[in-house]
């Protein structure tokens, strides 16, 4: 959740190590704080807030350090302030770290350390980590390293330095680290962003794996002592799919990106028949579980409704944070799929080994290539999507509803059952509608103007559009923090009803499908309590622009396809609000974007 980066070389460090911290930005933080080696000595200047408020320190200018660490925090173990920021270093200040993640048992090793002398500043759990490395530091970093980590419990990704040697480490279990790989010069970060204008060659760290870093070059080793021989990658997108371009925040740009991502996620899948390389024996699959969180969890929703409709086989959905805590029933006749934008959310990454460990086949939908549960999975298929830099999930989401679909009409084509070229031919022209789409904008804002001041909103939708009601309403209250639900149309009676009055604005789902009647019904109970009602529409001049106050059009398309249609409207709407409240759109307060502790 927290970024790291990380510095060796003969490049300007401070400079290097700030942009790298504003690349991560979108990860969500809440304090920053920088350490540098100057002249085998400590520098530590931190700060609460942001980036800006660290980079406004004085003392900064004056350091001429040969190697560094950086760090954006988000809060876990004590409140957002410079006292619990990261670095953190030992009592002697020789030992500096960095850590995301989260240290489990930290009440136990402070009370052994406190007992044995160690002043403990901070309130935060990461800080024991230097205190354990003090403990065992006499003149081998990296064994004194080890030993403190197998004291630990629970995830970390970790940057260590010393006053006393001119090195990197890195350490990983559970929480991502990348390295990046220079010319005569070493990078380490959370993140690919982070280091991308600098070097397009990484190395990620696996679980239980360390790196020291210098200048001529890197070396991995296992915990145990094993060296590893790591493959470097080469990333594939620029910097310039980091930048915001000619729009005002990176969630508009990536909600006006979802043609090129939608046609990214189908390109090469879909001619006469459709295309997976899955590599995974599906034939004996009797049941699949569908596993993820947060916006991932709705289209996991919208997934067990295409999965059952074209291939018969009974879906189920966990969210990824619950499903190892009920000690799941799982065969080798099972099918596990995890759904994460990043391939790193801790809770979704626990329930594919909680899978794995029960011998089901499991299959990813992951959007970052390299990412842990892709190296874990039986087989995947990645979004292609492009990176996603606002912290409220937009392309991704469309995206992973897509792959669903994929995924589905390859189980059904797998199982000899034939595929309809009506619906081959609406997903080819998917980019094209999504492009259409796109020109209610200026509309929906005007939508937006009016209920930017409200202090709750109602969602609903029918089938397969009532996760996308959800979707909506999470979207809302992500960026613009005003309340609201989503609910299957029909519940409204069974208590949310009750809430509605001419303060209401409530957004219905109505686009044409067998259940369009009884949504209009439903509209017409909101109508006679006076609610305010908005309706995503496919002809505005039909019978809802008599029972509406606001009518949405967005073009027509197969049932199957209309979530992918639909959520477009209601990503506008919650962005238009947000920016329209003034609120900081792609950095929502206390959310992270890769949730990588439980």
């Amino acid at each position: 959740m927290c970024g790291i980066i990380g510095y060796i070389g003969d490049k300007k460090i401070i400079p290097l190590l700030i942009n790298g911290l504003k690349k991560l930005e979108y990860r969500g933080y809440d304090s920053a704080g920088i350490c540098v080696r100057e002249n085998q000595e400590l520098r530590t200047i931190k700060s609460k807030g942001r980036i800006s408020e660290l980079e406004s320190k004085k003392e900064l200018n004056s350091l001429n350090p040969d190697l560094g660490i950086a760090h954006t925090r988000w809060a876990t173990h004590g409140i957002p302030d410079e006292k619990n920021a990261h670095p953190h270093t030992d009592c002697k200040n020789q030992l500096a770290i960095v850590h995301n993640g989260i240290i489990e048992n930290y009440s136990s090793l402070k009370k052994l350390l406190e007992k044995e002398g160690h002043e403990i500043k901070s309130e935060t759990d990461s800080e024991i980590i230097a205190h354990l490395i003090e403990k065992f530091y006499k003149d081998d970093l990296e064994e004194a390293l080890i030993k403190a980590l197998k004291l630990t419990e629970g995830a970390y990704g970790l940057a260590l330095i010393s006053k006393n040697e001119k090195k990197i480490l890195a350490a990983r279990k559970g929480s991502p680290l990348v390295i990046g790989v220079g010319e005569k010069e070493m990078f380490l970060a959370s993140d690919v962003p982070a280091i991308l204008e600098h070097t397009k060659k990484v190395i990620y760290l696996h679980d239980n794996e360390i790196a020291t870093l210098t200048k001529e070059g890197y070396q991995v080793k296992h915990m145990n002592g094993e060296y590893v021989n790591k493959e470097i990658h080469e990333i594939k997108y620029s910097v310039e799919n980091l930048e915001k371009g000619n729009f005002k925040h990176f969630m508009l740009k990536e909600i006006f990106e979802q043609p090129q991502a939608i046609g990214n996620t189908l390109r090469g899948r879909i001619k006469n028949q459709l295309k997976l390389t899955l590599n995974l024996d599906l034939s004996s699959i009797k049941r699949i579980i569908l596993t993820a969180c947060g916006t991932s969890w709705h289209s996991a929703l919208i997934g067990k409704h295409l999965i059952e409709k074209f291939t018969r086989i009974p879906a189920e959905v966990d969210y990824a944070s619950e499903f190892r805590y009920r000690n799941p029933i799982l065969t080798e006749d099972d099918l596990v799929v995890v759904i994460s934008q990043s391939g790193e959310t801790a809770d979704t990454l626990a329930a594919l080994r909680e899978a794995s460990a029960r011998n089901a086949k499991t299959i990813g939908i992951v959007n970052v290539v390299g990412s842990t549960i892709t190296r874990e999975v039986n087989s995947g298929i990645y979004l292609h999507a492009g990176p996603e830099t606002g912290v409220a999930s937009t392309k991704a989401f469309t995206s992973q509803v897509l792959a669903l679909l994929l995924l589905a009409l390859y189980i059904r084509q797998e199982k000899g059952l034939a595929l309809d070229k009506e619906i081959l031919e609406e997903i080819n022209l998917l980019p094209e509608k999504i492009q259409k789409t796109l020109e209610i904008s200026d509309y929906v804002r005007t939508i937006a103007e009016k209920f930017k001041d409200s202090k709750n909103f109602l969602y609903f939708g029918r089938g397969i559009n009532f996760p996308v009601a959800l979707e909506g309403a999470l979207k809302l209250k992500e960026i613009s923090y005003i309340h609201a639900e989503g609910y299957p149309a029909a519940e409204m009676k069974h208590g949310p009803i009750a809430l509605v009055d001419e303060n209401m604005p409530c957004v219905f789902l109505a686009t044409k499908s067998e259940l369009s009647q009884k949504v209009l019904s439903n509209i017409e109970e909101v109508r006679a309590r006076k609610g305010k009602i908005i309706s995503v529409v496919n002809d505005r001049n039909s019978e809802y622009k008599n029972f509406s106050d606001f009518v949405i059009e967005v073009p027509e398309t197969l049932e199957e396809l209309s979530p992918i249609i639909n959520s477009i409207p209601l990503q506008l709407l919650a962005y238009h609000i947000a920016d329209l409240k003034g609120l900081d759109v792609d950095k929502p307060r206390n959310l992270a974007k890769s949730v990588t502790v439980e």
